[in-house]
């Protein structure tokens, strides 16, 4: 059988990128502090509030830095309440494959795609946060077995509503050594975001970049409810007081380790309506207050925000979306401080 793709070119493996970028003893240092410190909020030793925070896509180094950048001296305000991690999303799910898959595809937005310019662009932007700021990043899964490209400089990872019924995403979740969130998926079943935690959660021998593998399991592999679309492609949301009990009864039926809730505010939460996140994030902490089950159960919030409001088609003003709508700066910064004095 042929196949109907043409092999261009072979890329670097991950540890001769690593070798070609490596980290500082000190960036390293803090990378495991930063893990360490999240996986004590997970598990419920710290009580600080976890906002994962930033873009829908890093679509380009300069204004993403400058943005993780704004964060440096707010979360220095906060640091007793909140613990910041920016979102850094490299590689974007697209609902129907076209589109700008990001910047592991497309370093320059405006260029063709280059995979191997793009490895070396999220690797060198990732330990640019981590050096510049002693921010540690999230980022998302959309390929497993790329993990390795940033495993020694990436302190969480998100798992896509529309991969987390996949078993290579969930069994290299569960052979990855910080906290991974396990989205609910496009239909809203939560029995299969539930069913993903479980199998990150467990030890499985399986197949990776052409190994045979064996994981430990992830004890911190948690859920992320990011609301859902019906049948008739309506955006429902599942961030309400009555969501958050029914999740939290299904994680004690389930005897999974360190049950744990991170909000998205958009997505189909927002109806993509961005400064409806605004709302909501003060939602998510009037239930914490109300119900100590809920308190213990939500961990924090992700956020998608950038320079400005909204988004744009092409990338000609500076530090705004070209995918999904983000908050700007001003009405998040806003926001921080206001959740901060709430918790």
């Amino acid at each position: 059988m042929s196949m109907n793709m043409d092999f261009e070119k072979k890329l670097a493996i991950p540890m001769e990128v690593k070798e070609m970028y490596p980290i500082s003893a000190k960036v390293e240092q803090t990378v495991e502090k930063k893990i360490a410190e999240m996986k004590k909020i997970f598990s419920g030793e710290d009580s600080r509030f976890l906002l994962i925070i930033g873009p829908c896509s890093a679509d380009r180094e300069d204004s993403v830095m400058d943005y993780v950048s704004r964060l440096v001296p707010v979360q220095e305000k906060v640091k007793d309440k909140i613990m910041i991690v920016p979102r850094i999303y490299t590689n974007k799910p697209r609902t129907t494959g076209s589109g700008y898959k990001g910047m592991l595809h497309q370093p320059d937005p405006n260029a063709k795609p280059n995979l191997f310019e793009g490895i070396t662009a999220i690797r060198q932007l990732h330990m640019r946060a981590v050096s510049e700021t002693g921010f540690v990043c999230a980022d998302e899964m959309l390929y497993p077995g790329n993990s390795k490209y940033l495993d020694d400089i990436i302190g969480y990872i998100a798992i896509g509503a529309r991969s987390v019924e996949n078993q290579e995403h969930r069994l290299t979740a569960s052979g990855i050594d910080v906290p991974v969130g396990m989205k609910n998926p496009t239909s809203g079943d939560i029995e299969v975001m539930m069913n993903a935690i479980t199998a990150a959660q467990g030890s499985h021998h399986f197949i990776y970049r052409g190994w045979q593998a064996h994981s430990q399991g992830n004890p911190y592999a948690h859920a992320i409810l990011r609301g859902y679309v019906n049948k008739h492609g309506n955006s429902l949301p599942n961030y309400h007081y009555e969501d958050l009990e029914f999740v939290n009864e299904r994680y004690l039926a389930s005897g999974l380790k360190n049950p744990s809730v991170i909000v998205d505010c958009n997505h189909a939460n927002s109806g993509k309506k961005f400064i409806e996140q605004i709302r909501i994030a003060k939602e998510i902490v009037t239930s914490r207050d109300y119900n100590p089950d809920i308190k213990k159960l939500v961990k924090g919030l992700m956020i998608e925000s950038y320079i400005e409001d909204g988004c744009q088609k092409t990338g000609e003003i500076y530090g705004k979306s070209i995918t999904d709508p983000c908050l700007g700066w001003e009405k998040t910064e806003k926001l921080i401080y206001e959740l901060a004095d709430r918790l």
